[in-house]
């Protein structure tokens, strides 16, 4: 695990902090709400993931002695950094469970504590919360077309930076079998999975010599990469003789690995190959610069391919690269409070809230989520947080709260979940949407409404604030 100290944030919190701290405002309550405001890649739902490494981190987020010296170098007060030396993350934390699959405008975690430290872990959260979703919604993206064939995180080398480390977690969640980040797979439990490079196959005079001894150093676990030459007349014809081989020691070739030129034509040729030689069984994984679109049309071609390795468009989240999730102060010393904008998208609700997902009959969910007042249970209707004329009628729906208390006190008050058992979830949940929202095309949008009491205050507050 990497080790995080509280100085892993930006310097406007602690300019805030300082502020507080001085007016003697350390000691007040406030909540902040943790949501995003676009769905990533055009598509019609995310998932939520980094929460186990957000808990984890907040139990024992310090200043450290190297912190506090930095901090006096840059200038704060020397009674400010004493403060610091003894600060601690003690609130609570409400929120969806990781894998959750989770839509714009709606709070998907909730920060309790004083403002100072509920400030103080602003960055982080946004940090690991929104790249982990991103990542995985882009993972899960993937799944969906890529059915039961096996995915392999190969993308270490192409993440920004130690990104990658928490990258293979959050493809694990959205539905990756395994990764090629050995680090990853130390830390977070995944399964790691590799073959060799080109550079291997290079540093012998014969391509054929190069299989030999890879196979020999691997005999239960060989797979071959066979585009360093060519493929159809080189690659896989000695790919054959290196499996040949090892039947007769005993052993099998698991595999053989495409990494360039025309993917579908090569596995297909390469299967018919492979299937005449009498080695069926031989998988035919491939990689390049792949995505959920290009592993779509792929299959859409009936290309054999039984394993895809993806790298810079998974770790990257490309072509989004980030998600817009915000962190915004909803109430504080005792009062509900708002941020207005003239953009009504960009206008925050108020409050200690609570959410609500709607399930239709069969089970599947009904395609709304609710925004509600903490403290209200029975709901009615539901408006649309941004055009006050639509509204849905919920009255007598099946529905449950998604978010949970996870944080109490500073500790966590949830063990800590395997990443078999996250991801798991994630694909239980995801199974009970509707395909509608699960299209890449146009996918049908998910409501989010927020109840009339909460929409009342919201426009009391605007009220309010525009006229002093």
């Amino acid at each position: 695990m990497i080790d995080f100290t509280a100085s892993y944030t930006d310097q406007y919190e602690l300019t805030m902090a300082y502020a507080y701290f001085e007016k003697g405002r350390h000691n007040e309550k406030a909540v902040f709400d943790y949501f995003f405001r676009k769905l990533p890649f055009e598509g019609g739902y995310a998932v939520f993931a980094g929460l186990d490494n957000l808990l984890n981190i907040l139990e024992t987020f310090r200043f450290d002695s190297k912190d506090l010296s930095f901090l006096s170098h840059i200038g704060f007060k020397q009674h400010f950094i004493d403060y610091l030396k003894d600060f601690k993350f003690t609130g609570n934390i409400y929120s969806c469970l990781e894998g959750e699959i989770v839509f714009p405008t709606s709070p998907i975690l909730q920060v309790e504590g004083n403002i100072i430290e509920a400030q103080i872990i602003e960055t982080i959260l946004l940090n690991i919360l929104n790249f982990q979703t991103l990542i995985a919604t882009k993972a899960s993206r993937m799944r969906q077309v890529a059915g039961n064939r096996q995915l392999i995180d190969f993308g270490l080398r192409r993440a920004q930076g130690v990104g990658g480390y928490h990258a293979s977690r959050a493809a694990y969640i959205g539905g990756f079998n395994s990764t090629s980040n050995v680090r990853a797979g130390r830390d977070f439990g995944i399964p790691v999975s590799g073959t060799m490079a080109h550079s291997f196959v290079q540093s012998y005079d014969d391509e054929i010599t190069a299989f030999r001894d890879y196979a020999n150093a691997h005999p239960n676990d060989c797979v071959l990469l066979i585009d360093t030459y060519n493929t159809l007349e080189n690659g896989v014809p000695n790919a054959i003789i290196v499996g040949k081989e090892m039947e007769a020691n005993g052993h099998k070739l698991n595999g053989i690995r495409l990494d360039s030129g025309d993917l579908a034509y090569l596995a297909k040729k390469s299967r018919k190959m492979l299937d005449n030689a009498g080695l069926s069984e031989v998988k035919i994984a491939v990689s390049n610069q792949l995505d959920e679109v290009i592993i779509k049309s792929l299959l859409e071609q009936e290309a054999p391919i039984d394993v895809f390795g993806v790298g810079t468009s998974l770790v990257t989240g490309y072509p989004d690269a980030a998600l817009d999730g915000v962190y915004k102060l909803a109430f504080s010393n005792d009062k509900p409070r708002i941020k207005i904008s003239e953009n009504i998208s960009k206008t925050t609700l108020p409050s200690k809230k609570q959410v609500y997902r709607f399930f239709n009959p069969s089970g599947q969910f009904a395609g709304i989520d609710a925004i509600a007042l903490k403290e209200q249970k029975n709901l009615k209707v539901i408006y649309h947080p941004f055009d006050p004329h639509k509204k849905t009628i919920v009255e007598g729906c099946a529905k449950t709260p998604l978010l949970q208390k996870v944080m109490e006190g500073g500790k966590r008050i949830t063990g800590s979940l395997s990443l078999d058992e996250i991801s798991s979830y994630s694909r239980e949940r995801l199974n009970i949407l509707p395909a509608e929202y699960k299209r890449f095309n146009n996918p049908h949008i998910y409501k989010v409404g927020i109840s009339e009491e909460l929409k009342n205050q919201r426009d009391s507050l605007i009220a309010l604030h525009k006229n002093p």
